[in-house]
């Protein structure tokens, strides 16, 4: 389905992640338009990456197979209002990827008969290497199921999971969790530079250290624990850094900061339904 004409509504980081890992992937430019409201983004849009860029979200949409949203939960729902009677009378595919709207109210923003699947980006997707979940209803057939994988792959590596609900999980975990690792890294440089080493010298041991762990989690079959463990040597360093980070309770801290943002996930969906 991507050989034909695609829309991405919004044109800021993750519509731009997106048309980037598109491109890459094959999707020629003419097969893209991206409805945006900041003139200078769309000036961006199409010097960068040659694809349409209109203020108009209708025109942007029409004859689409599949519509990407990528605005902020809290400006969905206005979005709507200009284009809910083209999506049903052409019911294109639309792949949310605003976090925390669910399938119920993007249904009744869209109308009945339009398919609708959501997706948990985050933002690593920028440089190809990001994490998305999906997760599509039973109505959603496989081929469209098949579209929306795709679009998703061409910026990482994509899971589907099997309750709506696992998405505000998602979002806790990989959509904000770069934050979580970013933060950890400043820290660690900060400490260091307190300690005496130079800053500049810090931070860039700091990333390339998050950089590299990085990498060494995701090849094949790695198991966290064990390459925790495989350096953690006994009575070493790290066993030392590692105790204190337990009687810390990182743990403990680690959770709340997870349960914070699943809640707020529901919140923001929670709101963008009373917004309707």
């Amino acid at each position: 389905m991507l050989d034909q004409h695609l829309a991405i509504l919004g044109g800021g980081h993750m519509g731009r992640a997106l048309i980037g890992g598109l491109l890459r992937s094959g999707v020629r430019p003419e097969r893209i338009s991206v409805g945006e409201c900041s003139p200078a983004a769309r000036a961006s849009l199409a010097q960068e990456f040659g694809v349409t860029a209109t203020a108009d979200n209708a025109r942007a949409v029409d004859g689409a197979a599949i519509v990407v949203l990528a605005v902020r939960p809290q400006e969905a729902a206005a979005l709507f209002a200009g284009i809910g009677p083209l999506l049903r009378a052409q019911r294109p595919l639309l792949l949310s990827v605003a976090a925390g709207v669910r399938l119920r109210t993007l249904q009744s923003w869209c109308g009945a008969g339009v398919p609708v699947a959501r997706a948990m980006p985050n933002r690593p997707a920028l440089c190809g290497a990001g994490a998305t979940a999906l997760y599509a209803p039973p109505g959603v057939s496989a081929e469209l199921r098949a579209a929306a994988e795709r679009i998703a792959r061409a910026v990482g590596e994509v899971v589907w999971v099997t309750d709506e609900d696992h998405l505000d999980l998602v979002t806790a975990l990989s959509g904000s969790g770069p934050a979580y690792f970013f933060l950890l890294a400043q820290l660690m440089a900060d400490s260091a530079a307190s300690l005496g080493l130079p800053a500049p010298v810090a931070r860039t041991l700091a990333a390339a250290t998050l950089h590299g762990a990085g990498l060494l989690a995701h090849t094949a079959n790695a198991d966290l624990a064990r390459l925790k463990a495989d350096i953690a040597s006994p009575g070493g360093t790290t066993e030392a850094a590692l105790a204190a980070f337990a009687a810390a309770d990182l743990k403990g801290a680690v959770q709340s900061a997870v349960g914070a943002a699943v809640r707020r996930s529901r919140e923001l969906g929670a709101a963008a339904e009373r917004g309707s």
